[in-house]
């Protein structure tokens, strides 16, 4: 007998992949290239130093075994490894608009990924609440690339909650040698004040790894509406409670918290120098994305 579910799955992993494939093929295959082509460096060689030469790239133990300056050379390596990184946290089933946050996930994830299929690059990824439900170790192929869409659309997390770090941790584990990863949550991962708890984290997989953030967010999560007395619930903590939306101090209040939360953001993106971007549900993705791409 036909399962439903998987019928269900099975249409929803070809409706993505049709739609995201000619978005790969015809808008991202160029960008992406262009904005990562270069990234990845291998060693090749030692020569003698050359007028010009950049001297970061001086070989010193070479250098002073032949008291001669010597440089290391480096070539382009033909392919990059491409993770991803995707936030599952209850979160994501957020959305007021066309889509809710995971859906908007899922679409980017998969342009990335068939873009990177596109530039023969391997693609892994990695999925995460506030522990690590499951990894794809990077491969190349379409049975592959359609292995990991099913996993962005149908899985179901075993927990709630959201713990970046965490996730983090386990890229900069898992990927001895350097890679291309992206980031793709909402990134509501903040102490009371709105302090982002992934800095350490972070600050470890940027110096490992060619990192890069895509925030996702609905625009009714920034400014809430005056619908009057709401009963609210926290997705991933199940906390609930009441709250007067007529309050022009409560409306003020809530878009000045998550305001907060934005700057102490880009600060921290811009201390590590990580590149990010933020895509709503209401957003055309593909204009933010050829800017993401263009802007690297």
């Amino acid at each position: 007998m036909e399962n439903p579910q998987a019928t269900d799955l099975l249409k929803k992993v070809r409706k993505i992949e049709i739609r995201t494939r000619a978005l790969s093929h015809q808008v991202f295959a160029g960008e992406y290239h262009s904005a990562y082509k270069g990234r990845g460096m291998a060693f090749s060689e030692v020569r003698e130093y050359q007028y010009g030469d950049d001297v970061r790239n001086m070989d010193w133990n070479v250098t002073a075994r032949l008291r001669t300056p010597y440089v290391k050379v480096f070539e382009e390596e033909r392919e990059l490894t491409v993770m991803l990184l995707v936030d599952v946290s209850r979160s994501g089933l957020f959305g007021t608009d066309t889509m809710t946050k995971r859906e908007l996930v899922a679409e980017v994830a998969a342009v990335l990924a068939f873009s990177a299929i596109l530039n023969n690059d391997k693609v892994g990824a990695l999925f995460f609440s506030d522990r690590i439900e499951e990894f794809i170790p990077p491969k190349k192929g379409r049975s592959h690339l359609l292995h990991i869409i099913r996993e962005i659309i149908g899985l179901k997390p075993s927990s709630n909650g959201t713990d970046i770090s965490g996730a983090l941790r386990f890229l900069t584990n898992a990927m001895k040698k350097k890679c291309t990863a992206f980031l793709l949550s909402d990134m509501l991962d903040v102490d009371a004040e709105g302090r982002p708890r992934y800095e350490d984290a972070l600050k470890v997989a940027v110096n490992r790894h060619d990192l890069s953030v895509l925030k996702v967010y609905d625009p009714r999560e920034r400014a809430i509406p005056d619908v009057g007395l709401v009963h609210v619930k926290d997705s991933e903590t199940g906390e609930a409670a009441w709250i007067d939306t007529g309050s022009r101090k409560v409306r003020d209040a809530y878009a000045e918290w998550f305001r907060t939360v934005g700057e102490n953001e880009d600060r921290l993106f811009k201390k590590y120098r990580t590149d990010s971007i933020d895509i709503a549900t209401a957003d055309d993705y593909v204009s933010r994305l050829m800017l993401f791409f263009n802007r690297k």
